[in-house]
């Protein structure tokens, strides 16, 4: 089954760029729906087909960016996004508890529909799917 899954791609490795440089949220904090710190959004992952950013990449834990872990939040999470934060509707225990990635172990399209099945949220390849309607990443 061909899920569209594979068109990810990190934005940093695409050669584009997010057209409106505001919207580049890329370096800001992460805070969780209580206004904890849960790292940076390192990259998006785009659909390089539909040129959509679809996913988060937060880097958290470790010391000056040495042995952080990456996570993955669909933009359906995002509620709000200011000049040096992105603020989202889960917790960090949530977040924290969310699949984790490891391209070694892990099948990639099994992880991203895991992933949106934990967040509870309709895979963007998903017949019927509908953008957010926060209208951040339209």
């Amino acid at each position: 089954m061909d899920t569209g899954i594979s068109t990810l791609m990190r934005l940093g490795d695409s050669g584009q760029m997010v057209a409106d440089p505001q919207q580049d949220i890329r370096g800001r904090k992460v805070l969780d729906r209580d206004g904890h710190e849960i790292g940076k959004v390192d990259d998006l992952l785009i659909d390089s087909e539909h040129r959509k950013v679809r996913l988060l990449r937060v880097e958290h834990g470790g010391l000056f960016g040495i042995g952080a872990t990456p996570l993955f939040i669909p933009v359906e999470a995002v509620e709000r996004i200011t000049d040096d934060e992105v603020g989202i509707d889960r917790s960090r225990t949530q977040v924290a508890e969310a699949p984790a990635y490891d391209p070694e172990l892990i099948e990639r399209d099994a992880y991203f529909n895991d992933l949106y099945g934990y967040y509870g949220y309709s895979p963007f390849w998903a017949p019927g799917y509908i953008p957010p309607v926060r209208g951040f990443f339209r």
